[in-house]
């Protein structure tokens, strides 16, 4: 399966692109030679989107941040307080 396709293509050629997706491949999909959408499998899909869902939440882009600082402890679970 080639990487882009005419949306013609891809009407003729559905199966072979859910499958292409299914495999871990990105199909762009064309209108006049201009990308319109792109076909992804659900797995990629989704961890795009809680890569996304982490890029936006302050909190864990602060903590990420922290630890890439190498500002970051960690300990045994048993010595947190109750």
């Amino acid at each position: 399966m080639k990487s882009t396709v005419s949306i013609t293509e891809g009407q003729d050629s559905f199966p072979a692109l859910v499958k292409a997706a299914e495999k871990g491949k990105v199909v762009t999909v064309t209108r006049h030679d201009e990308p319109v959408a792109c076909v992804i499998g659900h797995e990629r899909m989704s961890a795009i989107a809680e890569t996304l869902e982490i890029m936006g939440n302050a909190a864990a882009m602060h903590a990420i941040a922290e630890h890439k600082a190498g500002r970051t402890k960690f300990g045994k679970l048993d010595d947190i307080p109750e």
